[in-house]
């Protein structure tokens, strides 16, 4: 029941209690006001659609509460990017108004997506390849990150700003392109401290794997003092916030690009050094080379992987994280057993909760937020599709961060 003091005029308290109580920030408000009340008189209680109009008078002056809803009563639709296959396997995207009732029925935890991103594989379920999607219709997006609604787990609750990354959202469950979305609770981790959403989506997955393979490198013994480290990719998502990453470590960091015009974007970031995936590719093929990097992030695979392993001094680490390159490792064992390399595979889908905000954290401490922001173009849900072709293309540079509700 709640109390409040009455102006001299009539008025009403319309407001739907069960969603009231659960809004954290209306509720701290509302105990604020009443805290100096003098006289305190019953009011007229109604439940409808979540909304509340009335005034609460406190020593401070009068304040007119209208039309505050929760974001589950106040938007029955909403948009969403549907991808649709036909019988003749041919892909097909919509931007269409949806439901809450069309979501996921057995998610713990309704969040109002403000911002997503734009990753490898997202390229993969918006065409089709790698048959990353097996049913359809489908909303992708493996990102996302957006404020509690509702939720059924007591971890989280309404007013909470959540982040989720990977467990095959977006690819077996509905994710990020749309403007709700409702998963599980084990699979959102809080807003780290430091970041709002839209910097949350410029990291990513991409970034986020990206720090997971700086830490890998870091728990290998690979400090800057070991020697210079490889950035396979630089220009890409992941190769991109992690040269920012290692370079604001005080590595010294060499880039490897298929794109020379990235050149003044990639020292941007704090690359020492810029190498031409030509000139890697030229000439690989030897099991064994001089040795040149300490440590390597690498998002290529394939032949440039195989070449990093070959280059690498005695105890490198290798951190591997992608194939845009290729799946396949045309190398030999020699670089394991007779310099001590190690290849670490980093895995960002599935890596436990603790891992996950040891990470998120790390981002929000040691990525300099100017460098962030230059990685990053912001576009909308009708952008995504040819988004999704260009990242599969080598077209994109930095961070695509999606404005679900521009």
């Amino acid at each position: 029941m709640l109390y409040c003091q009455a102006l001299p005029q009539i008025w009403l308290c319309h407001f739907n209690y069960h969603e009231y109580v659960r809004t954290k920030k209306l509720y701290a408000i509302i105990a604020d006001r009443l805290s100096s009340v003098k006289q305190l008189l019953l009011a007229k209680t109604r439940m409808i659609a979540g909304v509340v109009l009335g005034y609460f008078k406190t020593g401070k002056g009068v304040i007119q509460i209208m039309k505050i809803q929760t974001k589950e009563s106040a938007m029955s639709s909403f948009k969403a990017l549907m991808v649709h296959r036909d019988d003749k396997n041919v892909i097909s995207h919509e931007l269409t108004d949806m439901q809450h009732d069309d979501l996921p029925a057995d998610g713990d935890v309704l969040v109002a997506v403000k911002y997503s991103t734009i990753n490898y594989k997202d390229g993969q379920c918006l065409t089709g390849l790698g048959r990353l999607v097996r049913e359809y219709p489908h909303v992708p997006g493996i990102d996302f990150a957006g404020e509690v609604v509702s939720s059924s787990d007591e971890r989280y609750k309404p007013g909470d700003l959540v982040v989720l990354t990977g467990w095959r959202v977006g690819e077996t469950w509905w994710g990020g392109y749309a403007q709700f979305a409702r998963v599980k609770a084990e699979w959102l981790v809080p807003l780290a401290g430091g970041l709002d959403c839209q910097q949350a989506m410029a990291i990513g997955t991409a970034g986020f794997t990206a720090m997971l393979s700086v830490l890998a490198l870091e728990d290998a013994g690979v400090t800057p003092e070991s020697g210079p480290v490889l950035v396979t990719g630089a220009a890409g998502g992941v190769g991109s916030i992690a040269t920012a990453l290692l370079a604001a470590r005080g590595f010294s960091v060499t880039a490897l690009t298929g794109r020379p015009e990235t050149e003044s974007y990639l020292r941007g970031l704090g690359a020492s050094d810029i190498l031409d995936r030509a000139d890697m590719i030229e000439g690989a093929g030897k099991p064994l080379e001089s040795g040149k990097w300490a440590g390597c992030v690498d998002s290529v695979g394939s032949v440039i992987l195989a070449r990093a392993l070959a280059q690498m001094k005695y105890s490198g680490t290798v951190a591997t994280v992608g194939l845009a390159g290729g799946a396949d490792l045309p190398t030999t064992v020699i670089p394991f057993i007779l310099r001590g390399v190690s290849l670490l595979g980093i895995d960002s889908v599935m890596a436990p909760y603790q891992r996950r905000m040891q990470a998120w954290q790390r981002l929000a401490n040691d990525l300099p937020k100017s460098q962030l922001a230059s990685a990053m173009t912001l576009i909308g849900l009708a952008d995504v599709p040819t988004a999704g072709a260009d990242i599969l293309a080598g077209k994109v540079k930095g961070r695509l961060v999606v404005d679900v509700n521009a």
